[in-house]
């Protein structure tokens, strides 16, 4: 990472773990630990909070937050059991965001919240970052229903906002994944890592964390951090021998060069560092080898709950995506299919070939 694309006022080092920190620091202020893979969402967030926190934040301390203000109502929030009660992770998740909303609109009165003022006053400066402004509207809103569940608010102004449009993390294709494997052989971390991601279908979040005490010979037993759903899943057989292939050192399946456990942030910077050396196109993000999974098991023919066993999904509709997609191409050829049949006058409809129905051509003259 080269110095000159650091933000203004931040520093950064590798510590001993070979982990890339980052740091905000003004003059001979206090460090602010920043997210580090500088310019993504959660980074610009953060660095927006820590660069009007270094003023703001400060002066907010010596002044108690105005009753009815949106300062006050993120200290109500806060000190609720709602918020209380969060896992750890998604209070890490909301820290961010809750700070910009702190460090900007603090002062704002709930009273004179309307629609328009949160599209242009809150969401307007996020302008051609719709994952960071798509992040504070959630944000708000729950901080929005809090405030009315207090009676702060009595309806919710953020109704009719729609919600910004962020790209969707695609599934890989067969044709990658194969690209994939034939960079990293079975034996490496690498291989090790894709394997699990693929075949299991869980988030990095949940993947880095993995043990070996959770598998068995057939299984492995994991908690998904999101959403708290417990899962058992059968290994692939491809899974099990490059599991079996592998060395038991440590606790946690994957680990560092270091032989330390990987954080989540650690794991996703492997994975992408592993991507890029396989000459894979940027689109092929970690989390698309959970959509691959899920494509894959509809395309096997396996029920939106046969695939919501396996991804941890709570609700059906998540896992029709997948299905839908599935049915729509078997569907389509059927239908090639019909309309072949149908032209012919050929009673015995031929499948069609895997080469994108072009049929083959015959060896040989006519009869």
């Amino acid at each position: 990472m080269s110095p000159r694309k650091l933000p203004k006022f931040c520093e950064t080092w590798t510590d001993r773990h070979g982990k890339t920190r980052v740091y905000f620091r003004r003059g001979k202020g206090a460090r602010v630990a920043l997210p580090s893979e500088i310019n993504s969402d959660e980074f610009n967030e953060a660095y927006a909070a820590a660069l009007a926190g270094d003023v703001v934040a400060r002066k907010a301390k010596r002044e108690p937050a105005a009753p009815g203000t949106v300062g006050a109502l993120i200290l109500s929030y806060q000190q609720s059991a709602t918020y209380i009660e969060l896992r750890e992770t998604t209070k890490k998740g909301y820290q961010s965001r809750i700070e910009a909303l702190r460090a900007k609109h603090a002062h704002r009165t709930l009273s004179g919240m309307t629609r328009e003022g949160i599209v242009t006053k809150i969401l307007a400066p996020y302008a051609g970052r719709p994952g960071a402004a798509l992040s504070i509207l959630k944000m708000l809103r729950v901080l929005i229903r809090h405030a009315i569940e207090i009676g702060w608010l009595r309806h919710d102004p953020s109704l009719g906002i729609k919600r910004p449009k962020v790209g969707e993390i695609r599934s890989w294709t067969d044709d990658e994944i194969a690209r994939f494997e034939r960079r990293w052989p079975k034996g490496t971390r690498e291989r090790l890592a894709f394997a699990l991601m693929l075949y299991l279908g869980q988030r990095r979040s949940d993947v880095h964390r993995m043990t070996w005490a959770a598998t068995t010979a057939t299984t492995i037993t994991l908690t998904q951090q999101k959403t708290g759903a417990r899962l058992v899943i059968p290994l692939h057989s491809e899974l099990r021998d490059i599991l079996a292939a592998s060395t038991r050192d440590h606790v946690t399946i994957l680990n560092t060069a270091f032989g330390r456990p990987f954080t989540v942030d650690g794991f996703s910077q492997f994975m992408r560092d592993a991507i890029a050396a396989a000459g894979l196109p940027l689109e092929c993000q970690p989390h698309g080898l959970r959509k691959a999974a899920g494509r894959r098991l509809a395309e096997a023919g396996c029920t939106a709950r046969e695939i919501m066993a396996i991804l941890g999904h709570k609700t059906l509709s998540e896992a029709e995506r997948y299905t839908r997609d599935a049915d729509q191409q078997r569907l389509a050829e059927a239908a090639i299919v019909r309309l072949e049949t149908g032209r012919s006058g050929n009673r015995s409809p031929k499948p069609l070939p895997k080469s994108l129905g072009i049929a083959p051509k015959n060896k040989g003259k006519s009869k």
